[in-house]
């Protein structure tokens, strides 16, 4: 007996989305069912970007129900605003602000950052990214972009620059890169809002800001003023750094930021020569971290001389090697990035008309 269309509806609905490790229905991915000459069409909108899954996704829905009879499944995605710390209007030309952080310095948080946001874009997000580290901005030479400035068309704003398919921009695009920056913090929190809100986003599904590292004034004042979707924490595994982790994440806690996931730099080292594998900076301390804190541990990734290499020549691995092994670990850990944040609940503030009663 053939299925109606709801019947088809619920047993595509039942599949499981690999991404998620949930039930499409339980991601209210599955849109539409219409059954056109006995096969059943199949609109599925992901919350996440997933360009090089689409065909993936669409080939297990429609092998899933060959059970059933014939099918065809239209695989698509949409990233939508979600919600922010509340009283803070969301950032014009902006849907998702991701904050990514770290304790202290060195733990490879800019690094992860730019990768992040290439990966971000591989999957077809537009994506920008902010250098919000005014004392020692990277992400210039990071993208490649050393020596350039941004345009302004109107002498009021300023329009990012283009690298790897990221908008991008930072104060190091704006000074000389040898002048060191001696201001208080106070000016340095006006430099930062002025970066973020004088740049003209163009259309961004997420912008990734690469936080200055610890957890001062600077940090606080930029997690009380920003619409920041979620953050994520970026450790080694040694026990000093985690030690500075766990305050990043009570101050995001503190603020009413939702942590999206912990990833840990520089887990493991294998030799090059000889293929020994080594915990140099420790083991677990990570998840350990994730285990006490009830957070997702989004990946590690390793100590290797090629994201130092690559990084520092202005073509970081996601874009040098994407095809590789650290890429798509990187990849993995951008997808869990955004599928976290297509859980959110959608930011529903400017969606609804204004009411006006009047005495008629």
């Amino acid at each position: 007996m053939a299925l109606s269309e709801q019947e088809w509806l619920a047993q595509a609905g039942a599949l499981t989305d690999p991404n998620t490790g949930r039930s499409f229905a339980d991601g209210k991915a599955i849109k539409r069912v219409q059954l056109v000459d006995g096969i059943a069409r199949i609109e599925v909108e992901l919350a996440y970007p997933a360009q090089s899954q689409l065909t993936v996704i669409g080939r297990l829905i429609e092998e899933g129900l060959a059970v059933h009879g014939r099918a065809q499944a239209q695989v698509s995605w949409k990233v939508v605003s979600h919600t922010v710390q509340s009283n803070i209007k969301l950032l014009p030309g902006v849907r998702n602000i991701v904050a990514v952080s770290s304790g202290k310095g060195g733990v490879g948080k800019s690094t992860t950052a730019v990768n992040l946001a290439i990966a971000l874009a591989q999957e077809g997000a537009r994506v920008g990214l902010l250098d919000a580290d005014i004392y020692g901005p990277s992400q210039p030479a990071m993208l490649g972009l050393a020596g350039q400035q941004p345009v302004s068309e109107d002498g009021k704003t300023m329009l990012p620059l283009m690298a790897h398919g990221l908008q991008a921009n930072s104060i190091g695009f704006l000074i000389d890169p040898e002048q060191p920056m001696v201001w208080r913090g106070p000016m340095v929190t006006q430099a930062l809002r002025q970066l973020l809100n004088d740049t003209r986003w163009d259309d961004l599904d997420y912008l990734v800001i690469d936080m200055p590292p610890g957890t001062g004034d600077i940090q606080l004042t930029l997690a009380q003023s920003v619409p920041v979707t979620g953050a994520l924490i970026v450790t080694t595994p040694q026990d000093i750094a985690l030690l500075d982790a766990r305050k990043g994440l009570k101050m995001f806690e503190k603020v009413g930021i939702p942590i999206l996931g912990i990833v840990e730099n520089m887990s493991i080292h294998v030799c090059s020569n000889c293929g020994h594998a080594e915990h140099i900076f420790g083991e677990g301390g990570g998840e350990k971290m994730c285990a006490d804190y009830g957070v997702p541990f989004l990946g590690a990734l390793p100590l290797d001389i090629r994201i130092r290499r690559e990084t520092d020549s202005g073509t970081p691995t996601v874009a040098a090697e994407p095809e590789s092994t650290i890429a798509q670990t990187y990849r993995a850990i951008a997808r869990k990035v955004a599928i976290a944040i297509g859980d959110k609940a959608r930011d529903m503030r400017f969606k609804f008309p204004n009411i006006v009663v009047q005495n008629t």
